[in-house]
């Protein structure tokens, strides 16, 4: 019993990481090629070749190794590369508003 429910966790692992591959590919394809640019980062080509060989591993070759650098792969392209092309592209918050703006409402400094 112990087995099977370690078998299936290693299961939802395995599915886990593979749309967390698909969905940072997703973003990276979606991504424009000079807000990579703009955001400092590698090129969308890279970003498309690494991710997209994560998913392949994922499907077709279930090597734990190659899996976890995949994972990794996948986590620097959403919490790094992502946010600062959103940053570039101005897809940010969703609220509007510039920089100066506080929680109430525009920051006029005191006047």
């Amino acid at each position: 019993m112990l087995l099977e429910a370690f078998g299936s966790f290693l299961q939802m692992l395995y599915l886990g990481m593979l749309v967390l591959a698909v969905v940072a590919l997703i973003f990276a394809a979606t991504a424009r090629e000079d807000a990579y640019r703009a955001a400092d980062k590698q090129k969308k080509s890279f970003w498309l070749i690494i991710l997209g060989i994560t998913v392949f591993v994922n499907l077709i070759i279930p090597i734990l190794f190659l899996q976890i650098a995949g994972v990794i792969a996948s986590i620097v392209f959403m919490v790094d590369v992502r946010p600062a092309i959103k940053a570039v592209t101005g897809g940010g918050g969703g609220r509007g508003g510039s920089s100066s703006d506080g929680p109430y409402g525009p920051y006029n400094g005191g006047r």
